[in-house]
């Protein structure tokens, strides 16, 4: 069969040509579409249950929000994993679902469950919804929203009217979650003795409210010939329509109205999160969410264009300030990747060259690395692969040239040899030459990619970081071996019509002046060289404890996070103090460019946090301009010594925006480590969590290394006395 198919591919030189444009194209197109990202996306199928409560305590909304939604998902098909986190004000389900599961498929199985559950939950008590489909690599774009003269109240209602409302408009964006700032109220504040006085119960002041704000329909009626449409408009439009709303009548029919029993006012919605920046002050802040399997880099290029747009239309002095761009990571990514890339590329080119000793068959060989790359790029959009550092990183050209070297060699080899046939014996020659190589072509490529092939069967977060890798590598080898068969006979067939020198170039020559003595002495010492190559061997083994190890090597991201917590009873306000400090210690050092804290959780919990938790964002300038450290980890030092001593009680560990995500939506911690005690008794696994992190810290490496605090929320109790 491969003989077969190398004389058709002889036979049909112009077919082929065509056929190779048509991958050409192919591989362009398939190039422009490819998803780009700085890493490979290795989020589980996930599902996430929402529920924004009633102020209630923590034990409340896990007895009356949580369970329920948990007890309601149990025996789902394929549920893999089932957690949660109760919060004051918030309950957070996540289901996690075996990898071959489609995400929308288990979005669909956890809705209908949840109507089941939403009976269950006592009314009033919050409505759970479904989390964006997103995953950890959605947040590409955040932003701040600043604005002279305006109050926090203000931007928000700017932030969730204009800006949020054009952002989720853009194709690729599912969702814009905010923090900081005051939701807009209207608060209507009852005396308790006025309602004494006029005898109203303040359940009447409810109903009154709820019915006077309110629209209704009443059909429609003709008049000369023409209909009506009846419309009822009764929905409160300020302060003033509030006020007049009646809730009773005193003597004498009077109307009692809203105003006289208490007064209304624009106020606040309590919040569960804030934002600060740059140790200035509070501020608005917004994190754009990107769909599941989108492209990082285009969609964050979109929001920008559209932010682009939407700034004439804002109020005068308002503004939108990044301070985390997507975009920036990957295209520093794409750069490095590229750039390794070419410069691959041209060395393999110029080995070549000189080792072949011809310059036409040199050039036919290197035409095999960009058409390799474009059958791989063909294969990665129709499995679905994104271009990122592992994929594209792990491709060597060396590999991918081995089969059409040996071709082109051999072509090349032969037709130095048979220099004076007449022109039309040409192809028999070249036939005859490609005969020669065909099986040990297909079989050293085919052992190559049989190595790659058990790496295809590894699961969970190693396939999803892995397989994308050796499915890319596949691709190329077998790209290379089909255009060895086809492409390059017949490009020799085409371009190696001249004279061509007999023997080896002069760089093979003088290799093997140096080579073949010293392979003669092995040959005529066998014991002698064996027991070198044991010695070797067993002395590379006494260094095997010292080279250490780990899952791939951390990319830097560029920017740092530091993820700081406080005692549980910490208010919202001492941590939006500690935060504003964190970001004056943090700005002293000429690195640091910006620094942005997101307390608590957003409107849209995707991050579950209580308020004593903040994440802390720290942009940081080129590194060859630093000056108080080198590295990366050296300066992280000098930030935790800094921030330990100008904020004593707050605990710290230091992160980055994609590696803390990924941790915390695979293990639900925010750490590289996460160890889980399991129990009936809260009071025992604190007491066991506490010991762990304790033997933990005698780990050497080890660092920021806690207990989550489960315990220590101060809690007013009321309890009715029911004989009284």
């Amino acid at each position: 069969m491969l003989q077969r198919i190398f004389e058709l591919s002889l036979e049909n030189r112009f077919l082929v040509l065509i056929l190779t444009g048509l991958l050409v194209i192919g591989g362009i197109i398939a190039l422009r579409d490819l998803p780009i990202d700085a890493v490979p996306d290795i989020t589980t199928v996930q599902v996430q249950v929402l529920t924004k409560t009633a102020p209630i305590g923590p034990v409340e909304v896990e007895r009356y929000v949580t369970f329920p939604i948990e007890a309601a998902m149990s025996g789902l098909p394929d549920l893999q994993e089932l957690r949660s986190v109760s919060r004051f004000g918030l309950s957070a389900v996540t289901l996690v679902f075996r990898d071959h599961v489609n995400v929308y498929f288990a979005r669909q199985l956890v809705a209908e469950r949840l109507a089941a559950a939403k009976e269950q939950i006592p009314a009033g008590f919050g409505t759970p919804e479904l989390a964006p489909v997103s995953t950890g690599l959605g947040e590409v774009y955040q932003f701040i929203v600043k604005g002279e003269g305006y109050t926090p109240m203000q931007l928000r209602e700017i932030l969730d009217w204009q800006i949020a409302y054009r952002l989720r408009t853009v194709p690729g964006v599912v969702e814009v979650s905010q923090w900081g700032g005051y939701a807009k109220q209207y608060h209507v504040v009852v005396d308790q003795r006025k309602l004494v006085s006029y005898r109203i119960p303040i359940g009447r002041v409810f109903e009154e409210l709820e019915r006077n704000n309110a629209i209704a329909g009443g059909g429609y009626i003709e008049h000369n010939g023409e209909a009506y449409v009846i419309r009822g408009e009764g929905l409160v439009e300020n302060q003033e329509d509030l006020s007049r709303i009646m809730v009773g009548a005193g003597s004498g029919g009077t109307p009692i109205t809203m105003a006289q029993l208490g007064h209304v006012r624009i106020d606040a919605m309590p919040r569960i999160g804030a934002a600060t920046y740059d140790g200035v002050g509070e501020t608005v802040v917004a994190m754009t969410l990107m769909l599941r399997g989108g492209n990082g880099r285009v969609v964050a290029e979109r929001i920008k264009e559209e932010v682009e747009r939407m700034k004439p239309s804002l109020p005068p002095g308002v503004s939108i300030e990044p301070y985390y761009d997507r975009s920036d990571l990957v295209n520093k990514v794409i750069r490095t990747v590229t750039t390794n890339l070419i410069e691959g590329a041209l060395l393999v080119i110029a080995v070549l060259l000189l080792l072949l000793g011809n310059l036409r068959g040199g050039l036919i060989v290197a035409a095999a690395i960009p058409l390799s790359m474009l059958v791989a790029f063909t294969g990665m959009i129709q499995t679905g692969i994104s271009g990122n550092l592992m994929s594209l990183g792990a491709i060597d050209f060396g590999l991918i040239v081995d089969g059409a070297v040996v071709m082109i060699e051999n072509i090349v080899r032969h037709l130095a040899e048979e220099r004076g046939v007449r022109r039309e014996e040409r192809p028999l020659i070249i036939l005859r030459a490609g005969r020669e190589v065909l099986r040990p072509i297909f079989f050293a490529v085919s052992i190559i990619v049989i190595v790659y092939l058990p790496i295809l069967t590894l699961q969970g977060v190693e396939g999803k970081m892995f397989k994308p890798m050796a499915f890319t590598v596949i691709f190329a080898l077998i790209g290379s071996l089909i255009l060895s068969f086809t492409l390059m006979p017949v490009l020799a067939s085409l371009f190696l019509r001249g004279p061509i020198a007999e023997g080896d170039s002069w760089l093979l020559r003088r290799i093997k002046a140096l080579y073949l003595p010293r392979l003669a002495w092995c040959v005529h010492h066998p014991k002698m060289t064996a027991l070198v190559a044991a010695s070797a061997f067993v002395l590379s083994l006494l260094f095997v404890p010292f080279l250490g190890g780990e899952f791939i090597p951390q990319l830097d991201e560029g920017d740092t996070v530091i993820q700081t917590w406080r005692l549980p009873s910490t208010a919202l306000e001492q941590s939006i103090k500690d935060s504003l400090e964190i970001e004056r210690t943090l700005l002293h050092f000429p690195e640091v460019s910006q620094v942005v804290s997101r307390i608590g959780s957003p409107e849209i919990a995707t991050d579950v946090m209580g308020m004593d938790m903040s994440d802390v964002f720290v942009a940081l300038r080129p590194q060859n301009t630093w000056t108080t450290a080198t590295t990366k980890n050296q300066l992280i030092d000098k930030f935790a010594a800094a921030l330990s001593s100008e904020v004593p009680g707050v605990g710290m560990s230091f992160s980055q925006p994609i590696e803390m995500r990924f941790n915390e939506l695979i293990a639900g911690v925010k750490s590289d480590i996460g160890l889980k005690i399991f129990g009936d008794d809260l009071k025992v696994l604190k007491e066991k969590g506490d010991q762990a992190a304790h033997i933990l810290r005698q780990i050497p490496g080890g660092q920021d290394i806690r207990a989550e605090q489960v315990t220590g929320l101060p809690v007013l109790r009321i309890q009715v006395d029911r004989r009284r």
